[in-house]
């Protein structure tokens, strides 16, 4: 076999949620063997994760009627019916139309919302309310994807497309967001690049995203069109495949095989062996949040969602938190607490590898518990209902302002 072919093979298969489990379980069982430099595992916690997450669910959703865990929902914050205005707005197009315009407002917004930092806050003027976190981001971004900030054509603002990304200016976008001296963002120019580069790489794929006008909603008529002829059936997992394959040069260079860029995939010492691309472990968390959110608009086009559970639980610091704060995790040195870590650090990598491990039986326990199985509460479900609003509750609990237990120095474009 040659070279470049093993290159490919190894490109594709760190694009793969298999791959994700796989690297996360071999560094699981090395810390249930106490052989990770930073943390152990206690699953004597595991019930008690379990009934923590089952409580928190059932405040927000008392009979169990869950949403998918999505950006959609950060649109909503407030109890606001943002999306029936949308939806007014969008009634006079055809339904693929509609899913592409969705496409490019869950794009946009899923790739704007990396962590905002404590100091940040959104004051929404069609409301007078103050956001601050994600949900702060997601409104902002759905003011100014409906004002057209993201579209290069004036007489129709819903859309992103790639002239009106890759011209995007950062003054426009600080403004959009209400950055100022008093108002920091951060990551605000990482997450400026990313769509400049987001911009550039749709023009790079014209099958996915189209030649005449490249827009990312483009991806809604691709899967739409590439399904099995006969079948009204979308798996999840080729969605995010499009979503890898498309989106892949966005991210910042960190690792690359055979020049292309691996993303949200990072090096673990334990890991290291005779074959190209083992000391790797992938997340890939944006783009499956991402896939995530863009499953609900491919329903309304009256798509049958299939192999949700084929993706797993979001690495991301309210997941991760909720293992450390419950004591799923334990840090074998509190000084891990008093510092910040870059993603790519080794400690980061442990946390994120463990926790979608620790995802995954969290939502094993909860079904038996509930006696109910992965279709009728697949882990999408459990995230939102879930496992991410109990990180959110636990860390304000026990810190103030809710801060995530290790701090992260973020780029805008992991977490």
């Amino acid at each position: 076999m040659k070279l470049q072919n093993i290159e490919l093979e190894t490109v594709e298969y760190l694009r793969t949620p298999v791959a994700i489990r796989q690297k996360c379980d071999r560094l699981f069982d090395l810390a249930r063997l106490d052989k990770l430099r930073y943390f152990r595992v206690d699953l004597s916690q595991l019930d008690k994760a379990a009934n923590y997450v089952i409580d928190t669910t059932r405040q927000q959703y008392p009979d169990f009627n869950i949403p998918f865990h999505s950006r959609w929902r950060h649109f909503e914050a407030g109890n606001l019916s943002r999306l029936a205005e949308l939806d007014a707005a969008l009634a006079e197009f055809a339904l693929i139309e509609q899913a592409k315009i969705k496409f490019d407002l869950a794009i946009i917004s899923v790739l704007l919302d990396a962590g905002a930092g404590a100091d940040w806050q959104y004051c929404e003027p069609e409301t007078g309310q103050v956001y601050r976190r994600s949900e702060g981001l997601a409104i902002a971004s759905l003011r100014m994807f409906c004002q057209g900030v993201f579209s290069s054509n004036p007489d129709f603002p819903w859309q992103a497309d790639s002239r009106g990304l890759s011209q995007l200016k950062l003054e426009t976008l600080a403004a959009g967001f209400q950055v100022s001296r008093d108002n920091p963002l951060v990551g605000l120019t990482g997450r400026l690049e990313l769509l400049q580069r987001l911009g550039n790489a749709i023009c790079q794929h014209p099958l996915l995203f189209g030649s005449e006008n490249p827009r990312p909603g483009n991806l809604a008529k691709y899967l739409l069109d590439n399904r099995v002829s006969g079948v009204n059936t979308v798996n999840a997992t080729e969605v995010l495949n499009a979503v890898l394959t498309g989106f892949g040069e966005i991210w910042p260079g960190r690792y690359a095989i055979g020049g292309v860029n691996l993303g949200d995939v990072w090096r673990h010492p334990a890991l290291t062996g005779e074959n190209l691309g083992d000391e790797f472990v992938p997340f890939h968390k944006l783009s499956q949040w991402l896939t995530y959110s863009l499953l609900e608009p491919l329903q309304e086009l009256g798509l049958e969602v299939a192999g949700l559970d084929e993706l797993t639980g979001l690495p991301e610091y309210r997941n991760g938190g909720l293992c450390l704060d419950i004591g799923l995790l334990q840090a074998k040195n509190s000084a891990i607490f008093e510092q910040s870590y870059l993603p790519g650090s080794e400690v980061i990598v442990e946390w994120r590898s463990l926790t979608v491990n620790l995802l995954d039986k969290i939502a094993a326990a909860i079904r038996e518990k509930l006696h109910l199985s992965a279709t009728e509460l697949p882990l999408v479900k459990i995230l939102q209902g879930g496992t991410w609003a109990a990180g959110r509750k636990i860390a304000g609990e026990l810190r103030a302002g809710g801060v995530p237990p290790i701090q992260i120095e973020s780029d805008g474009t992991v977490f």
